[in-house]
């Protein structure tokens, strides 16, 4: 009998580890548990174990005591994870001494994320605005050992196109190359602000998707003008700006623009090159804020964005905040129009409270299910009053004054 084999690729195993400390709550841990999966099930790995340590204070060696280290090291042997993966930001050092005490690659939650964002570029600028993330994060960890990670596409973080020119290049050669990309990124910024510029000549408002990765901003994109954007379950699934009109009105037209997602401790290397990018949300007139009202952490997502917003100078734009995925809300309940009328059970009444919660946390807020089409028609009348507010001054007006 013929035998038959797996032709299918093995996806790499990994050994997850975090640490807690005394501050960390059980939700904060919780939470960034499932972010930290979520990166990792985004690049198509496995895990093949967890750990989550306890320390009072960080040790510089392994950010935790040797004896703990190597007994994971050890763990992650047994488990014949393929590498590490840590849930904090590790210094160079830390990565080294981790990599020699077990003998596979050692990755932290920044490079996780570039890696994603390697993956998912999928036009000239964003490979460009990636590849100078990558050059930024290795410059000081040039004998690190990368490790291809993609199983899918060529030519990215950890391959040969990537992780052995990093081995082998020298200091010199890699702030070269830097150079070089920062020059020809500030191009592309160029050409990107004579686009706007036409854009804003044209006197057409401009509405800023923003949020948290994965809270639902393309397919909001898509539900409100049509437009053929990728729509993915899955973090960071847009990286470049999209614009679409949106006829608000007979008369009224509307540009409205998805940005790529925000994420706690977004890597400052890919803050800094996707920043001609994330300023679109800077030259907006409005922000429609998505947060995804299943998640149990919405406020830190919530926070972080706004954060994030006021560090592009964003934070005075007027804002509609959209609460969106309530069908993600087992059998959720709308707060009743009139009359008020009772919930039939108890577990009508608990959707109705965790609802009224949210709508009371974000007062003003649109509850949208971009799955069923709820809210869809509430929210184009508000984008559309909104727009014709006074508080609501456009860029051409703007301009105009001056």
């Amino acid at each position: 009998m013929q035998k038959l084999y797996e032709t299918a690729i093995r996806p790499k195993q990994v050994f997850l580890i975090g640490i807690r400390n005394s501050r960390t709550t059980k939700a904060q841990a919780e939470s960034n548990d499932r972010e930290i999966k979520s990166l990792i099930y985004t690049l198509g790995l496995e895990i093949a174990g967890q750990e989550l340590v306890h320390v009072r204070d960080r040790q510089p060696k392994y950010g935790m005591g040797s004896g703990k280290a190597m007994e994971i090291a050890e763990k992650a042997a047994s488990a014949a994870a393929d590498c590490l993966i840590f849930d904090w930001e590790a210094s160079p050092s830390q990565q080294r001494n981790w990599e020699e005490l077990s003998g596979i690659p050692a990755i932290d939650r920044q490079e996780l994320i570039i890696r994603i964002f390697a993956d998912r570029a999928a036009t000239t600028e964003a490979e460009l605005q990636v590849k100078l993330a990558e050059l930024e994060y290795s410059l000081p960890r040039l004998s690190h050992k990368y490790i291809d990670l993609s199983r899918q596409r060529g030519g990215h973080y950890g391959t040969r196109g990537s992780g052995e020119t990093k081995l082998e290049t020298d200091r010199r050669n890699v702030q070269q190359q830097i150079h070089k990309l920062e020059k020809e990124l500030e191009d592309i910024k160029k050409q990107r602000q004579t686009r706007r510029r036409q854009r804003e000549r044209q006197g057409i408002p401009i509405c800023a998707i923003v949020g948290y990765t994965n809270a639902g901003k393309s397919s909001l994109l898509k539900a409100l003008t049509g437009a053929d954007v990728l729509v993915e379950d899955k973090l960071f699934a847009t990286l470049d700006t999209t614009t679409k009109r949106f006829e608000c009105t007979p008369g009224l037209t509307v540009l409205l623009t998805d940005t790529v997602g925000f994420i706690r401790r977004l890597p400052h290397s890919l803050v800094k090159a996707f920043r001609s990018t994330l300023e679109e949300a800077t030259r907006a007139d409005l922000l429609i804020h998505v947060l995804d009202a299943s998640e149990s952490d919405i406020e830190n997502f919530y926070q972080t964005t706004r954060a994030v917003l006021a560090e592009l100078g964003a934070e005075n734009i007027p804002v509609i905040t959209v609460l969106n995925k309530i069908d993600r809300l087992e059998k959720a309940v709308l707060p009743p129009v009139l009359p008020a009328v009772e919930p039939a059970t108890p577990e009508d009444s608990a959707h109705a409270v965790q609802l009224e919660s949210l709508t009371a946390r974000f007062p003003g807020s649109v509850i949208t299910s971009i799955k069923d089409g709820t809210g869809i028609a509430e929210l184009k009348q508000r984008i559309c009053a909104e727009i014709r507010s006074p508080r609501t001054v456009t860029h051409t007006d703007a301009h105009t004054a001056e």
